[in-house]
C-alpha cells in the first residue's frame, strides 16, 4: 500500500461524495475494529454508536499529520459535547515511533495505534492523513484527502451537518 502525505499541513476536506464518488465504502457500515489507544484502553468503534466518529489515519513521518490533527483537536474540543468522537490512528511499522508521536502532538482525543495496519487495509487508506466521517448510524458518510485551510469551510459543513442530524 502506498502511504503518501497530502500537500497541505491544514486541516480542511473535499467531501468524498462530490470528489471521490469511487471510495467503496460511502454509504456502508464502517468496518469495527478494535485498537490500543497510546497510554490508555482498547477502543472498539461500535461502542460509539449514536455519536458522530471522526477517524484520521496518520504517520509519524507523515508532516502534514500533525497540522492536520490539531485542527481535528480544535473540533473535537468545540463538538464532542454535541456527540462528536475523534480518534487518531497511527499507521507506523514502529510502535514506538506512533507512541512517541501521539504524545507529542497532544490532542485530547485518543491516539490509535494500528501497527499491522489492518484497520486502514479495511477503511482503504491510500494516502496520508486522511479523514473518515462515520455518522451516528454508524454509517461511512465522507472521506478527507486534501487538506488545505481553503477546504477547512467544507469540513466543518459535513461536520456539522452530521452532527445535526
Amino acid at each position: 500500500m502506498l502511504w503518501l502525505c497530502a500537500a497541505a499541513a491544514v486541516l480542511g476536506a473535499v467531501s468524498a461524495g462530490a470528489a471521490d464518488p469511487g471510495y467503496a465504502l460511502l454509504g456502508r457500515p464502517a468496518p469495527d475494529f478494535a485498537l490500543h489507544a497510546n497510554g490508555g484502553d482498547n477502543v472498539r468503534l461500535s461502542e460509539h454508536r449514536g455519536e458522530v466518529v471522526v477517524l484520521s489515519f496518520w504517520s509519524s513521518r507523515c508532516t502534514p499529520c500533525r497540522g492536520q490533527l490539531a485542527a481535528l483537536n480544535r473540533s473535537f474540543l468545540t463538538y464532542r459535547s454535541a456527540g462528536l468522537e475523534v480518534y487518531g490512528v497511527g499507521v507506523d511499522d514502529v510502535p514506538a515511533q506512533s507512541q512517541e508521536f501521539a504524545r507529542s502532538v497532544g490532542v485530547g482525543f485518543a491516539m490509535l495505534l494500528d501497527p499491522s495496519k489492518s484497520v486502514s487495509r479495511d477503511y482503504e487508506v491510500d494516502n496520508l492523513p486522511m479523514t473518515v466521517l462515520i455518522d451516528r448510524n454508524g454509517t461511512v458518510r465522507h472521506v478527507l484527502r486534501e487538506y488545505n485551510s481553503a477546504n477547512e469551510a467544507l469540513y466543518l459543513q459535513e461536520l456539522r451537518a452530521l452532527l445535526n442530524e
